[in-house]
């Protein structure tokens, strides 16, 4: 078994241990959790040091700096009648994916610490769940692709359902049949292309070399595009996200905005863009459309918001928004900054939703105003907080700004599929959520953390523990090294777009800018 099916293989096996642990050894099974997910992080360092060893090795033989090929393939095959194989490996863009994963789960686990409840089947369930995100991430056939997309969104139901707060069987059930929705668009156009290619294969490599007519991608593109939309929060088919995030435990809300809702915009680029170039180029303007209303509608309605959760979940929308902005322009700059938004949207959140977890843990409330004066007692979860709030901004030297210049730059650089002005002047319309951003983060966390303390009880509070300055710490740390250091990032993931640009530039729907 190779290094990527380790990848996969880790997480679950480490459920496993977890599910043999006797219930009432829940420390065993913190530490099993933590361990697993440790373990894991460290295989991700050594994958990523192979990873950028071998494409050095090709760069230099090729003269060219670009990490173009799929590396530490496994092939395998599966159901060979049926085209169906085990089909494994990481690009930069896949890198990117599973070393955001590894890093959030470890410090959900570590947030989750004082799961109390049902605590063997909590972090069973959260490691299974996790185990069809990173095999989504390396998977290159579809039907694999897809056998982990369900993997991964089936266990949030029992997640939310069981171990989450407020309406919490309406959120897991609202969540799980919009997913589930989204999975029918996109299995109806795996199915498509299965036999449209006429080569009865799901391998995604081999589909891109297929030829589909322009009929069939106008009609198919839109069916892919929207189905990993749903999950991607795509307005207007976000109504789920919030729900969702405002009842879900601490790590869950971490995976959920920081990882799951990430496969949306993966999927996205990965398939539609790839595979049905010509459909994107037909409907890149309408979604460019809808991304940025869910850019600029997420951050108007979290300005509304008197519950931390929800503030951060309607942030959550407008973020991901970017995403889907960036996908849509179809050039180098905005796919980039489309890639380095998943990356950053990802640690931001967790963080976010972290710290959400572990102030209700202290306080026993989310809603602003009951909050206030809290920096005096935790000034660790405090400053934390404030740094997450400036990279949701876009403040440099954080990640946040690192993405989302490459996604404005992008949309001003036009593409030939779509007027230019009219890309200006959405774009233009997206970077007024700056301001709104700045408004609702700055002043909603001024609420929470200062002024006068609003409740005696408040007195008592306690910082963050070892653990969990540990989660928050690493989490912190990595939103710096991107934005203080983003050429390596930026590097990884170029040369893995050049074929997504190919497949754009056959059918003249490539940038004119590189």
């Amino acid at each position: 078994m190779g290094l990527v099916s380790w990848l996969i293989a880790i997480p679950f096996i480490t459920a496993l241990v977890i599910l043999a642990i006797p219930s009432g050894k829940w420390r065993m099974i913190r530490w099993a959790a933590a361990i697993g997910c440790g373990s894991h992080l460290l295989l991700t360092a050594a994958v990523t040091y192979l990873y950028w060893h071998a494409c050095a090795a090709d760069a230099s033989s090729a003269q060219t700096s670009l990490l173009t090929k799929l590396y530490l393939v496994e092939k395998v095959p599966w159901f060979e009648s049926l085209g169906i194989q085990y089909f494994v490996g990481v690009d930069g863009i896949s890198m990117a994916m599973v070393i955001l994963t590894s890093i959030v789960i470890f410090a959900g686990v570590l947030a989750s610490w004082n799961v109390e409840i049902r605590t063997k089947e909590f972090f069973a369930l959260l490691l299974t769940l996790v185990t069809g995100v990173f095999g989504v991430f390396v998977s290159f056939d579809l039907f694999l692709f897809l056998m982990f997309y369900e993997l991964a969104v089936l266990p949030m139901y029992l997640l939310i359902g069981v171990w989450g707060t407020g309406p919490k069987e309406y959120s897991a059930m609202k969540l799980t049949l919009m997913l589930l929705i989204g999975s029918a668009f996109v299995l109806v156009g795996f199915l498509a292309m299965y036999h449209a290619s006429g080569l009865h294969t799901f391998d995604l490599q081999q589909l891109a070399q297929a030829h589909f007519s322009s009929d069939f991608q106008r009609w198919v593109f839109p069916m892919i595009f929207v189905g990993f939309g749903v999950i991607g929060a795509l307005y207007p088919l976000h109504t789920w996200s919030p729900d969702g995030h405002s009842s879900a435990p601490t790590a869950v809300s971490m995976l959920h905005a920081g990882v799951l809702m990430k496969l949306g915009g993966y999927g996205a680029l990965r398939i539609a863009v790839y595979l049905l170039p010509q459909g994107a180029a037909v409907w890149g303007l309408f979604f460019m459309v809808l991304a940025t209303i869910n850019i600029i509608y997420g951050s108007f309605v979290a300005i509304m918001q008197k519950d931390l959760k929800y503030f951060t979940a309607y942030s959550s929308v407008s973020h991901c928004g970017f995403v889907l902005f960036g996908v849509a322009t179809l050039n180098m700059m905005g796919l980039k900054g489309a890639v380095i938004q998943m990356f950053s949207h990802g640690i931001m959140t967790a963080l976010f939703f972290g710290l959400i977890g572990m102030v209700y843990g202290r306080t026993h409330t989310r809603m602003l105003d009951q909050m206030g004066g809290l920096a005096k007692k935790m000034p660790w979860l405090a400053t934390t907080f404030y740094i997450a709030g400036l990279a949701s901004l876009g403040l440099p030297g954080l990640s946040g700004f690192v993405a989302e210049s490459h996604i404005f730059f992008g949309g001003f650089f036009g593409n030939v599929w779509a007027s230019s002005a009219a890309m200006k002047v959405l774009t233009i319309i997206a970077t007024m959520s700056i301001v709104v951003t700045a408004v609702y983060v700055l002043r909603g966390l001024a609420r929470v953390f200062y002024g006068p303390i609003t409740n005696h009880e408040f007195e008592k509070l306690t910082d963050a523990t070892l653990p969990e300055r540990i989660s928050t710490g690493l989490l912190v740390a990595v939103l710096f090294a991107v934005g203080l250091s983003p050429l390596l990032f930026v590097n990884m993931i170029e040369g893995s777009l050049l074929p997504i640009l190919n497949r754009l530039h056959q059918t003249g729907a490539v940038a004119f800018a590189h």
